[in-house]
């Protein structure tokens, strides 16, 4: 009887905590109510586990009532059955900091992710298993897949994360992005997609399952949409509601490559569509975009910067005026929630791209006033007044009477941000250097390896991904008199490596790297070679393995051949294929092997004769934490490329020595029109990742005492030119119209000073403001430096009582101020 008592009591508080997370054709409901709701992306990798709760905070802050992560199958299971869950993988823990915040999550397992991330998030180990095939109705795969998939859930369910057991995991995603890559599979793709549905059931979450960019997704899975625009897309069964899980607010970068930007003026029309059109879930991809740590940028060739001009930077940083912007947004629609979700929908075609949808219950009506047309603003009759909405833009009016939010009209700040100086050190711009080479003489005199085979084998094959490199070393016998002894010949390598260094007899004869997104190549070198014994030593290196496409697991990386030596003797060209060869294999390098970026490590480093420019070679330094709280960056500028760590920590991959190419980036950015990845494009000419620093979390510093910064460079550079830094919002701006109210904020840090400030039609841009032909009477600065000099927010009500009434010739009046931090 007691026992029994037990477990009515035990059901009954279960169920008071439970949330029922259901849905119909309309919205997602919580416990029985439709709902609009705003996520965001945050990628817990791509942070650190101290920079979550603020990251999370600002998301919550910023109008979002779920964060979205993908899981991460290749981080957390690097080798089979061995698994990783501490620091930055500790998803528990990032799942419990979001239930902290009192926000839902949203938790993508796939377990393929795509996502920027290498091998899309598959472990190399799981392609080097006898006969797998990835994303197919493949035994092996399945039992994989399946194995890692259960283990996530029982993880979550274990922590009782699940909204059904009283959590805040309100969606689950299996498999992700398929739809896109399903046809070459054929009818194995299909029966896969089904299988994967079902397996998804049978795991019991309790919340509705998600496939992204699905159409043929099987019921009851949830098919949604991805994409810079999805106000057009339609779900597939009429109970399903129509739901956005990326919204992609910018774009990644790729090493060689110029940084792209997608205005906040863009991504706020495409939201406002979407809902305007019947959406009622929107995720933004990313919110925080954060940093590729370590070797998980994906690719070939992602940056180790993943920022993507998201509303959060990758330092974590509010990047203005996005952030402020799209909060703006999510307030208008999360005060029209019941009527977007239970009112009736009408609309009116006003031709010419401009259009009304209005949505009305018994308590009232919301109205959203679209415009598509790229070039022409529109002049709407409604209800006997008139609007002007705004070409590439849409205007929501709450009550159907009153604009409350117009998308191309920005009302919130802009922040420039800036870098400062390492104030800790006496004299930054100097960092006290030494060094060591790296030692490769097994290799390139003796080319002696772990392993030899007579083939030549895919770099994946062989590191399993433990690696960047993989030596491949073989040796070639010429007799005395072999007519080409002394003579000039031709080697001659069908290549996929991302980057090969090549070497006869301990000497380098040449580099190459794949360029232009052609990532097999020939790479050909005259070579003069010796009697006796030879050794040709080719260095492969990856950088980041591809993560999207079909059967993307298969394409090569590292040399499989065919690899040629020529020459010439007489009439009669003679050709030697060494691809038969006995080849002997060797992961990584001694340096790595030898852990020389930690701190502890036993090695002797020279401070005498620092080389600058020299291949291979290894670099240290130590240096002061910068003070303060704000993120830390280090300048990387004048290396050529490698690896960095940071007191053993592995802050990424660089490459500053890759030169974007000079033409291609506009002047200014016209947010009208279709977004694309080659919109909008700065940087032509310059390093793809340079002010876009590389990130130093503060946790990987040491507060107090002495911090070590360790580089493998590989192609050469000068570490003198290296930098420590803080990036901080050193101003903020605002070019708004009267009848407006703005908010000016230095992000927690006291507004020091007015540097210009003008009412009437002032001209130009933040940072470079002029006054124009009307200005008001009134002093505008000194106004302004009363209400905001000294503190960390200031709210302006730009009107002609605060700033008086100059005659601008009928022309709307504008407020322009530029605030110091």
């Amino acid at each position: 009887m007691v026992s029994l008592r037990f477990l009515l009591c035990f059901l009954c508080v279960s169920s008071v905590y439970a949330t029922i997370v259901s849905h119909d054709g309309r919205a997602i409901t919580i416990d029985g109510h439709r709902r609009v709701l705003l996520s965001g992306s945050i990628h817990y990798p791509r942070s650190t586990p101290e920079m979550w709760p603020d990251l999370i905070k600002k998301g919550k802050e910023g109008g979002l009532d779920a964060i979205e992560t993908y899981v991460f199958w290749n981080a957390h299971e690097p080798t089979r059955r061995q698994y990783d869950f501490s620091g930055k993988l500790d998803l528990i823990r990032f799942l419990k900091t979001i239930q902290d915040e009192g926000l839902y999550a949203v938790l993508r397992i796939g377990p393929y992710a795509c996502a920027e991330w290498n091998y899309g998030g598959f472990p190399v180990w799981l392609h080097n298993m006898p006969g797998m095939v990835f994303r197919t109705t493949n035994k092996a795969y399945m039992d994989e897949m399946q194995n890692f998939t259960t283990m996530i859930v029982d993880m979550v369910k274990k922590e009782k994360l699940f909204a059904s057991q009283g959590g805040p995991i309100i969606l689950a995603q299996i498999e992700n992005e398929y739809g896109n890559v399903m046809g070459p599979y054929g009818e194995s793709g299909k029966a896969y997609i089904k299988w994967c549905a079902n397996m998804a059931q049978s795991l019991d979450v309790g919340v509705p399952w998600i496939m992204c960019q699905q159409n043929d997704a099987p019921q009851p899975m949830l098919n949604t949409c991805n994409g810079f625009y999805c106000d057009n897309f339609v779900p597939n069964n009429p109970n399903t509601p129509k739901m956005w899980t990326e919204n992609w607010t910018g774009w990644f970068k790729q090493w060689g490559g110029k940084n792209p930007h997608r205005t906040t003026e863009d991504v706020a029309f495409s939201v406002a569509r979407f809902f305007q059109r019947g959406g009622t879930f929107n995720n933004y991809y990313m919110y925080h975009g954060g940093t590729n740590f370590d070797r998980t940028a994906g690719g070939p060739y992602i940056t180790t910067s993943y920022d993507y001009d998201a509303p959060l930077d990758e330092y974590g940083n509010l990047s203005q005026p996005k952030y402020g912007h799209l909060k703006q947004l999510h307030d208008v629609l999360h005060s029209i929630e019941k009527t977007l979700t239970y009112g009736n929908i009408s609309t009116i075609d006003f031709g010419n791209s401009a259009s009304a949808t209005i949505y009305k219950t018994e308590e009232g009506s919301s109205c959203f006033f679209g415009n598509g047309n790229e070039n022409s603003d529109a002049t709407i009759s409604f209800q006997g007044e008139s609007y002007v909405v705004p070409a590439w833009s849409v205007t929501i009016l709450p009550d159907c009477k009153n604009e409350a939010y117009n998308t191309a009209k920005i009302t919130t700040q802009t922040s420039m941000m800036v870098k400062k100086p390492n104030e800790a050190e006496d004299t930054p711009s100097t960092l006290k250097w030494s060094w060591r080479p790296e030692n490769m003489d097994n290799f390139l005199l003796k080319g002696k390896g772990e392993s030899t085979q007579t083939q030549l084998f895919d770099q994946k094959v062989v590191t399993n991904d433990q690696s960047d490199y993989l030596w491949y070393m073989t040796t070639v016998k010429f007799k005395k008199r072999d007519p080409f002894v002394g003579k000039t010949m031709s080697l001659r390598i069908n290549s996929t490596a991302h980057v090969l260094y090549v070497f006869v007899n301990g000497n380098i004869i040449g580099y190459q790297h794949a360029e232009n997104g052609k990532f097999n190549y020939v790479f050909e070198k005259d070579v003069k070679f010796k009697s006796g014994r030879n050794v040709i030593a080719l260095l492969s290196i990856t950088v980041g393995l591809a993560n999207y496409g079909a059967f993307f697991e298969s394409k090569p990386a590292g040399i499989t051949g065919p690899i040629f030596i020529t020459g010439i003797n007489g009439d009669e060209t003679i050709v030697k294929d060494l691809s038969a060869h006995k080849w002997s294999y060797k992961t990584g390098l001694n340096g790595f092997d030898n852990q020389l970026f930690r701190t502890e490590a036993m090695s002797k480093w020279s401070v005498e004769n620092v080389p600058f420019n020299r291949t291979m070679t290894w670099y240290k330094a130590t240096f002061k934490s910068p003070l303060g709280n704000d993120p830390v960056v280090v300048d990387l500028m004048g290396l050529g490329k490698g690896t960095a760590w940071v007191n053993g920590n592995n802050i990424g991959r660089y490459w500053p020595s890759f030169i974007s190419s000079e033409n291609g980036c506009d002047a200014k950015c016209n947010y009208r029109g279709a977004y694309h990845a080659e919109k909008c494009l700065t940087n032509c000419g310059e390093p793809t990742q340079r002010w876009y620093m590389y990130h130093v979390p503060r946790s990987f510093l040491n507060a107090e005492g002495d911090n070590t910064l360790v580089l493998f460079e590989e192609m050469g550079g000068n570490p003198s030119l290296v930098s420590f830094q803080t990036t901080r919002v050193g101003s903020v701006c605002a070019n708004v119209y009267e009848k407006t109210i703005i908010e000016l904020s230095c992000d927690r840090k006291p507004i020091s000073a007015i540097k210009f400030a003008s009412f009437g039609n002032p001209d130009g841009n933040c940072g470079s403001f002029e006054k124009g032909t009307c200005e008001s009477s009134k002093n505008t600065a000194d106004i302004l430096t009363q209400e905001c000099v000294g503190k960390e927010k200031c709210s302006i009500d730009v009107s002609t009582e605060k700033f008086g009434a100059p005659d601008c010739s009928g022309a709307p009046r504008r407020l322009a101020v530029e605030a110091i931090c």
